[in-house]
């Protein structure tokens, strides 16, 4: 599904720190899609799409718990996410995290995280990524997982934290096995999220970084048919 015509109305930035964000520029240039890296809220609200990277853990006081064994914590970086997103999200332009970015989307609307999920071992980075399959979950066939992958899909894995209760309007796309939430949607608005490394993961990353590049801002869809 990559594409080989990039559309010029499409820049993507990537809310990060740039000697972390290397994996992720490649991937999307690959595709032939225009992006940058910032730390700056401002700057990134020029762009039409938002993507917030893996990285360490939310401070946890972000969403209201004691450190239960959160680390490689950079509250800086989670303020200036924090605030970026709030943009996209009053905006209503597309979004889209990935591991950490999942769980700073689900906090920011007001959700909260398992800080070491009992399962870890089986999902953390361990030197290499891990892999599972993971499995549709949500109640409709409309939402981004079932589009691009149908029931099931084999993805890979490098967190120990996870996404406890959902924020508003936001619902779980899909679970792995032991039940553990790996991808969420906004009800309303083009918020997309996964709990795993789209661009390490040739093909199956690609439809996703695909899909979400061709989505739109609220603004910018069609009106519904009366």
């Amino acid at each position: 599904m990559t594409s080989s015509v990039s559309d010029t109305s499409v820049t993507i930035v990537i809310l990060g720190r740039s000697h972390d964000t290397i994996n992720y520029e490649k991937a999307l240039r690959r595709m032939h899609l225009t992006c940058f890296t910032t730390l700056d809220p401002e700057e990134a609200s020029a762009a039409s799409h938002l993507l917030l990277p893996g990285g360490g853990d939310i401070t946890p006081a972000f969403f209201g718990q004691p450190n239960l064994g959160s680390h490689h914590i950079d509250t800086e970086l989670d303020i200036l996410q924090l605030q970026a997103l709030e943009s996209f999200l009053t905006n209503g332009k597309p979004v889209l995290g990935i591991c950490k970015g999942m769980q700073v989307i689900n906090v920011c609307l007001g959700g909260t995280i398992t800080q070491h999920i009992a399962a870890a071992e089986t999902h953390k980075w361990n030197g290499t990524d891990q892999t599972h399959y993971v499995y549709h979950s949500s109640l409709t066939h409309a939402d981004f997982f079932y589009q691009l992958y149908g029931l099931s899909t084999l993805v890979n894995s490098a967190h120990h934290q996870a996404v406890d209760r959902l924020g508003k309007n936001l619902f779980p796309v899909c679970r792995a096995g032991d039940n553990i939430i790996e991808g969420i949607q906004h009800a309303v608005l083009p918020v997309i999220a996964v709990q795993w490394h789209p661009e390490r993961l040739p093909d199956i990353g690609d439809r996703l970084l695909q899909y979400f590049s061709e989505t739109r801002a609220v603004s910018e869809m069609p009106a519904p048919t009366v």
